[in-house]
């Protein structure tokens, strides 16, 4: 529940917040100042733009005035765009943890990050320390060896049965040695319970770097919480929540000098829209893949 207030000696009747709001939960009223017209915050998705947009901070949120926050302040284009170039996925680390101070930073930032609906259903596992990170990786590891030694469930285990030997010599292929790992679930009644925490390992991803640390969107650990359910309980994560990925992080043990030249993806540019009618074979593999993939 959000509370909103609006305060009309402050309100110069600019009508930003109403054409902003877009759950129709504010309106002009009789005199044309901005009013809350969904008393009970019904409809209202605590997205808080009315309170970022107002010119003249007419509006608070939860008792707290636009003076008690920060403005906004975007950084360089060319910053931000290095930041994306320079991203390498780490796969050395130091075994060092990061500090109490860093993950403080990572925290304060998480609120931060969009979702589907502005929906608040992210549930983040940071496994702080690496004593309990070494309790996952010995875990997991003893766990994927049974399973791709035995003739009769390797056939489950995917592409971990490729790397059996490095299994049996206890090489640390799934968690590659990291002090820590954050896996992001998703509550099942999230509008887009699938999307939303990819998204969220991006933003932290940025942000790690910026910080000096070293992520990896670590698939393998992904498919390890598919096939080991006792992981989510490891990792207290709650009911009716699912795993979504999972990303390795700490202080890298590599430095990468320069950036790369990576091949480019296939782009459309639409100055016109295609109208080529598809018939019933094309319309449904498009929905096979639609959903499938």
């Amino acid at each position: 529940m959000i509370d909103i207030s609006i305060d009309k000696e402050k309100c110069i009747k600019c009508g930003a917040c109403i054409r902003d709001c877009i759950t129709y939960s504010i309106e002009r009223d009789e005199n044309g100042f901005a009013s809350i017209t969904d008393k009970n915050n019904s409809n209202c998705i605590s997205c808080q733009h009315c309170f970022a947009i107002c010119p003249v901070g007419a509006i608070s949120v939860n008792n707290i005035s636009p003076e008690e926050v920060l403005g906004s302040n975007f950084p360089n284009s060319e910053d931000v765009l290095n930041l994306i170039r320079s991203r390498r996925s780490i796969r050395q680390f130091e075994d060092e943890e990061i500090s109490s101070e860093t993950w403080e930073k990572i925290k304060e930032m998480l609120p931060y990050i969009p979702t589907g609906c502005n929906y608040n259903g992210l549930h983040f596992s940071i496994i702080k320390s690496k004593h309990c990170m070494d309790r996952i990786r010995e875990y997991v590891n003893a766990k994927i060896l049974k399973l791709i030694s035995n003739k009769y469930t390797k056939n489950y285990a995917g592409k971990f049965v490729k790397f059996k030997k490095a299994f049996e010599n206890n090489e640390d292929i799934i968690f590659r040695n990291s002090p820590h790992m954050i896996i992001v679930s998703s509550d099942i009644k999230a509008p887009c319970a699938s999307v939303d925490p990819i998204i969220a390992l991006s933003y932290i991803e940025l942000y790690a770097q910026s910080l000096g640390l070293g992520t990896c969107w670590c698939g393998f650990a992904q498919a390890c919480f598919k096939l080991m359910p006792e992981l989510s309980n490891m990792t207290n994560i709650p009911n009716n929540y699912k795993p979504v990925y999972v990303m390795l992080i700490g202080k890298p043990a590599v430095k990468y000098i320069r950036i790369t030249k990576p091949n480019e993806f296939s782009i459309s540019e639409l100055n016109e829209i295609n109208d080529t009618k598809l018939n019933i074979i094309q319309k449904l593999r498009r929905i096979l893949l639609n959903f499938v993939c």
